[in-house]
């Protein structure tokens, strides 16, 4: 197994963005035509993630021309160029397989926003405040 598992880190991508179930992402695929290379963007919703290390998958449906399409992508495929959240899902499932009986705005999933006065500041500054407040009381 330490094989295996060596070929798999040497597989990995070592910078991959934090994104959730429910987020809206662009995945820029790269396609190969003959000896011509070009990059096909796939927007959608993620609605699973499933797998560990190199063999994580995540699955991102879509509505074109009134059908639904779904794909499945391995994180770490070499043919992914870019990946980008473009919005934030909030949603409280694991697997969003309910969006595929929805039809129109109902496939629509809430946005999750973020405190605006949190936003700018560290997480560790935040918390030297908190400390600090409670110390004082």
């Amino acid at each position: 197994m330490d094989i295996v598992d060596g070929i798999e880190k040497r597989m990995e991508k070592k910078e991959i963005p934090s994104f959730r179930i429910g987020d809206t992402v662009d995945v820029h695929l790269r396609i190969k035509e003959g000896d011509k290379e070009r990059v096909q963007v796939f927007t959608g919703t993620v609605i699973s993630r499933r797998g560990t290390g190199a063999k994580e998958m995540f699955t991102v449906r879509r509505i074109v021309q009134g059908e639904g399409v779904e794909r499945i992508f391995p994180i770490h495929s070499p043919l992914i160029s870019d990946l980008k959240v473009t919005r934030s899902g909030k949603v409280r499932r694991g697997k969003l397989y309910y969006l595929r009986d929805r039809v129109g705005k109902a496939t629509r999933v809430k946005e999750r926003r973020r405190d605006v006065r949190l936003a700018g500041e560290d997480v560790e500054k935040r918390q030297a405040k908190e400390e600090g407040a409670s110390a004082e009381s």
